[in-house]
């Protein structure tokens, strides 16, 4: 916990990394999130009212949640207490809000309570909150890089504004780099060390997105280049550092959801080399096999279905051998999968149609199984007429006859329309005339 004041940023920097020494100390600093931050925005108009809101600022890491929450503060002229939610208990936290009402009727001075991580508290600890944000005893402001809306009970949530940070651009990344390069007073700038354009682009596109990560990437090739003859950033200083590209990639948060989504569409799409990208994504992130497979063996029924029935015994049959081999070669076998599944022809029809008749089967009376489609294999049930009349479709040309097979409430019902693509197209031109294909 502390309370915020440039004084003590000022010892706090002493020795610290560069990340932390390059903080913006105002908002004209402050880099990216213009969406939120921008003229005429919601959290612009509020601090130039000179009011914050309780809010949630949800965000990738290295976006500016921390900062941005110690500079409204500054800005509206309130205390600003942090504590992280790993670290603090409910006893804790009550304290801390006591303190704030004292100050609140004493000096009629306002405190910003932030929560670091805050999705780690629990329901309890959440609902310990709840009042004291109600109230206006304090104003709090939550930090957090999973999908609150997910991991903050709604009570809470619903007494909160919901603000969203963006990775940051590739340019904002090289302005902040650039900064630090040559700021003689917190940055890099004693050390005279020097980098092109290209250099600092390559450090942005690796730290994706996340300023702490790009600044902590600077400090360590700087000190590696300040002690070459030429003190200039190269690729080989960059390479001794980073090694290869990493992706942020959560398997349990929204990261997960979101590439395995983007990855699903893409197959649905026809786009191979999209899907090949997020399953490498999922591949390097050291996602399960398994989960991937599962993906696949569903987009292969759900969006290929009938167009290409062969798409679904790859499918099965490569999650089967995915199991088997085990990775790295199972990697080959996903790819495989993949590419065949996304290229395939599509159609949703078996889909649709297994919606539908669920839908009315939920909703409906449907009547009951006509009487010469019922069991007739026990004594006496010809005497209930079951099985009576009915027609052995072998016994006919074509091994078709037509009778009624739906129940008397649904006759005339259709719910599989094929499509016109693929071997869909040819089933349709098997069945009977009342499923015309359906053009799309």
């Amino acid at each position: 916990m502390d309370l915020f004041t440039e004084a003590n940023r000022t010892d706090n920097e002493k020795g610290a990394p560069l990340a932390s020494r390059m903080r913006p100390r105002n908002l004209s600093e402050f880099s990216g999130q213009k969406g939120i931050l921008g003229p005429g925005k919601f959290l612009r108009q509020m601090i130039e009212a000179g009011s914050v809101p309780s809010m949630i600022l949800f965000g990738p890491p290295g976006t500016g949640k921390t900062t941005l929450a110690t500079l409204l503060a500054d800005r509206v002229g309130a205390d600003f207490v942090r504590v992280n939610a790993v670290a603090s208990g409910t006893a804790e936290i009550r304290k801390l809000i006591d303190a704030a009402k004292e100050r609140l009727a004493l000096y009629r001075r306002r405190t910003i309570l932030f929560i670091d991580e805050i999705h780690r508290f629990n329901k309890g600890q959440q609902d310990v909150l709840l009042p004291y944000v109600e109230d206006g005893s304090v104003t709090l402001i939550g930090a957090t890089t999973e999908n609150p809306y997910f991991e903050i009970n709604s009570p809470l949530l619903s007494r909160m504004r919901v603000v969203r940070l963006r990775s940051l651009m590739a340019e904002d990344l090289v302005s902040i780099l650039k900064s630090a390069l040559t700021d003689k007073e917190r940055g890099l700038g004693a050390l005279s060390v020097a980098a092109d354009e290209g250099i600092l682009q390559a450090i942005a596109e690796f730290a994706a997105g996340d300023a702490r990560s790009a600044l902590n990437l600077l400090e360590q090739a700087a000190a590696l280049a300040q002690d070459s003859p030429e003190r200039k950033l190269t690729k080989d200083h960059l390479e001794l550092i980073v090694g290869e590209m990493m992706q942020r990639y959560d398997k349990t948060g929204d990261q997960h959801y979101d590439v395995a989504s983007a990855f699903i569409k893409s197959m649905r799409g026809s786009d191979p080399d999209a899907a090949l990208h997020y399953l490498a994504r999922m591949i390097a992130a050291g996602e399960d096999v398994r989960f991937i497979a599962r993906r696949i063996v569903i987009c292969a029924s759900e969006d290929v279905g009938n167009a290409d029935p062969m798409a679904l015994v790859v499918a099965s049959s490569g999650a089967q051998a995915v199991q088997l081999v085990g990775m790295p070669e199972a990697g080959l076998i996903l790819s495989q999968m993949v590419a065949y599944i996304a290229a395939a022809p599509k159609s949703n029809a078996a889909c649709v149609a297994i919606d539908k008749a669920l839908q009315d089967v939920k909703t409906k009376d449907c009547g009951p199984v006509p009487a010469h489609l019922r069991d007739a294999h026990y004594r006496g049930a010809s005497q209930l007429g079951h099985g009576v009349n009915y027609l052995y479709p072998h016994d006919f040309p074509g091994a078709y006859v037509h009778q009624q097979y739906l129940p008397d409430k649904l006759t005339g019902t259709i719910y599989y329309h094929p499509s016109n693509r693929g071997f869909e197209s040819k089933m349709a031109e098997q069945l009977p005339a009342k499923n015309t294909v359906e053009k799309k």
